[in-house]
């Protein structure tokens, strides 16, 4: 079909709101439109931007059609990712056009970055010479274009002198292309000094990159064993081949020390991809990614939706890490999104982490993934001796919560002039707050959650929708003053007790609400790895595969604290985030150790943790999941229900109970009152859908949703597609 044909013809145009199929457009004559144009289009009172999709539209005379009001000048959104977009809409249920949303996030970019203004030497000499002019002149030797300003700067002289040489001819106007907004990286800039294991995985990965074909290789490999170092091979192999490389981070805006590794590598850094960049940078990445100009971003798992216009690798590193789970509009999984990119593109995808999924572990054991296997740590280093402390044989003193042995293994560490690492995943200073006199428990009003003191900013916080109120002196409840009581710990709490044990220690508390954000976040942590912290206690934010070159060891406050829910999962990520974490101890040669704070020391996490024997772990779980049918040798998928009262959101959600088509593969479970029944003031039910690997799951939820009560009034239902969180 030629443009010509299509434009005399109605345009289908995927715009960024819950539509089930595009909307239909007519696009006047003269206006060249074809499937991946960017274009503007009305919608109701006001405009949007639409891409135009594949098909011929819906059957409507043009005449009686609302007209695209401008097509961009913009790179086509090519027929691989218009496919993804396809593919991730009818994967997860959602509509295509909150898909086509996450791609439109940068409307600025749309247009062409505008040019600047510059100057250019002619060759003509000035009238006179002077020492201002002769120094303008050597500074644009190089015969490249100038701006005013800058040309004055450089050259130490006032613009008056830049314009008295341009009114003799010495310059000419030269407009000056828009800056890139990073470096184009250098695949030979910095050949890696790789160990046996570690040449042995580059070179499938190098081998995989140059074929160009589809296939995923997972790199197994121990915290501290170089995985980073593996992969960038992959990456050099890739940008060798004129393809551009997409990594995948879970915490990018703490990846200071990833960025600094990759410009170690390859010369440059690579372009950054996530919600904290400012506007006008984020619009320059998304515009120059799809000019191509920009050959490797590093970015959160949004960047999955980024318009690469050659792309031919896709990187994700800690490829377990439940961050990769978006739970907002769109329900998706970025790393197994990253494999069906790479499955649509026809290019290799790399997984990479030290605590594999067990979905990953599985499907490498099965050969739909190659593996790679990286058994030791970089330069010989030993990994960290782990120990369990049964906290029922060495407990706390009243009213603390670290075990002497802890405290005593810290004041040797301290004495050494080393560091040591404490982690709780449990942000503020107490996840519950009660009046001694009455009972009174501060709640959220409009979550069924507890409320969490945060002491240093003096707030009792919830941790579900955000509200927070000033810490009171008396009770609400009962009026009694300074009978409040913080029960439980959190790792400010923690921070007290370490400072009253070591008054004379550096502290540094690492948290994801730290007061001024993620800058000094990047800040702490470089002082950590400089060493000008001697203890410090952290969230799950330390285990995100920082290097800490000091520490030499790590206390877990509450081993046991993952394991106390319904979650199917619960053993696995707390095998996962415990490895991670005490990962971080001895990465640069020097003994260590990691010591867990438990009173289930005969727990198979524990056990595996201690005795290092992680291979007995995961083929306990595969074979504990496999016998109950769950993934990765099931399928799962939650329903959430919520609504402005209990009641509504209970009879839908019984209501969709009874729409359940019958099927002999999958059965559903509920409903029932979520663990989290009250959020932002919103009651919510869930129902699970539980069937065989093979089961269209999909299928079965549309016949569902189809079937039963259409949403109405407050009534929201959310399908969640191979769920993370049962909350």
């Amino acid at each position: 079909m030629t443009d010509d044909s299509y434009a005399r013809r109605a345009v289908p145009v995927l715009v960024p709101m819950p539509a089930e199929r595009p909307y239909t457009y007519a696009a006047p004559a003269g206006m060249h439109v074809q499937p991946g144009s960017i274009v503007r289009v009305p919608l109701g009172p006001r405009e949007v931007a639409g891409i135009v999709w594949d098909g011929d539209g819906e059957a409507v005379d043009p005449k009686k059609l609302r007209p695209i009001s401008q097509v961009f000048d913009c790179p086509l959104i090519d027929l691989p990712m218009r496919r993804f977009v396809d593919w991730i809409s009818a994967y997860t249920l959602s509509p295509p056009g909150m898909v086509a949303r996450m791609i439109l996030r940068a409307p600025e970019a749309f247009d062409p970055e505008p040019w600047t203004e510059g100057l250019k030497r002619t060759g003509r000499e000035p009238d006179r010479m002077t020492p201002a002019r002769m120094r303008v002149l050597e500074v644009a030797a190089d015969e490249l274009a100038w701006t005013r300003s800058g040309l004055a700067h450089a050259a130490g002289v006032s613009s008056a002198v830049i314009d008295g040489l341009r009114a003799q001819g010495v310059f000419e106007l030269a407009m000056i292309p828009p800056r890139p907004v990073v470096a184009a990286p250098d695949p030979a800039y910095a050949a890696p000094d790789l160990t046996a294991d570690q040449a042995a995985a580059a070179e499938m990965l190098r081998k995989a990159a140059r074929d160009g074909a589809f296939g995923v290789t997972l790199v197994d490999g121990v915290t501290g064993s170089g995985k980073t170092e593996v992969y960038f091979e992959a990456i050099a192999a890739a940008l060798e081949q004129g393809r551009q490389v997409l990594i995948l981070l879970p915490e990018i805006a703490l990846t200071h020390a990833f960025l600094e590794r990759f410009q170690d590598r390859f010369g440059a850094k690579p372009a950054q991809w996530h919600s904290d960049l400012p506007p006008k940078i984020r619009e320059k990445v998304w515009r120059q990614v799809a000019e191509g100009s920009v050959r490797v971003v590093a970015g959160a798992r949004s960047a999955l939706l980024l318009p690469f216009m050659q792309l031919g690798l896709i990187v994700v590193d800690e490829e377990h890490d439940p961050a990769y789970k978006q739970e907002d509009r769109v329900f998706y999984n970025a790393r197994d999104m990253a494999v069906v990119r790479g499955r649509i593109g026809g290019f290799p995808v790399v997984l990479a982490s030290a605590t594999p999924s067990l979905e990953s572990r599985v499907n490498a054991s099965q050969g739909r993934y190659g593996r790679a296997v990286l058994p030791a740590r970089f330069a010989e280093a030993a990994m960290p001796d782990i120990r369990a402390i049964d906290m029922r044989r060495a407990p706390p003193a009243r009213g603390g919560f670290l075990s002497p042995l802890l405290v005593g293994e810290m004041r040797e560490t301290l004495a050494r002039g080393e560091q040591s690492l404490l982690f709780l995943n449990r942000r503020g200073y107490a996840p519950l707050t009660l009046c001694r006199v009455c009972g009174h428990r501060f709640g959220c009003p409009v979550c069924s959650a507890w409320l969490v003191e945060h002491r240093f900013r003096g707030q009792l916080v919830c941790h579900h929708c955000g509200h927070n109120e000033r810490r009171p002196e008396s009770c609400p409840e009962c009026g009694t003053l300074d009978h409040l009581v913080a029960c439980g710990p959190g790792v400010e709490r923690i921070a007290e007790e370490v400072v009253g044990h070591f008054p004379e220690a550096r502290v540094i508390v690492l948290s994801s609400d730290i007061m001024g954000g993620v800058r000094r976040l990047r800040l702490e942590l470089e002082a950590i790895a400089d060493g000008q912290a001697d203890m410090v206690i952290g969230t799950q934010l330390v285990a995100k595969g920082h290097n800490f070159p000091n520490m030499t060891l790590v206390g877990i406050v509450d081993a046991d604290l993952g394991l106390a829910n319904g979650d199917p999962r619960a053993a696995e990520r707390t095998f996962q985030l415990l490895s991670q974490v005490t990962g971080r101890a001895g990465r640069t040669g020097k003994k260590s150790l990691g010591l867990l704070q438990t009173y289930q020391p005969d727990h198979p996490v524990m056990r595996a943790i201690v005795s290092g024997d992680a291979e007995a772990f995961y083929e306990r779980e595969t074979a504990e999941r496999e016998k109950s049918g769950l993934p990765p040798f099931g399928r799962l998928a939650g329903i959430i229900v919520s609504a402005a009262t209990r009641a509504e959101a209970e009879t839908h959600a019984r209501a969709l109970r009874r729409a359940a088509p019958a099927s002999p593969d999958i059965h559903v479970l509920g409903p029932a009152e979520a663990p989290l029944a009250l959020i932002a003031g919103r009651h919510r039910f869930r129902l699970l859908a539980q069937g065989k690997r093979r089961s269209d799951m999909q299928a079965f939820i549309r016949a569902m949703l189809a079937a039963g009560p259409k949403p109405r009034g407050s009534v929201r239902v959310q399908v969640d597609i191979d769920p993370q969180s049962f909350l």
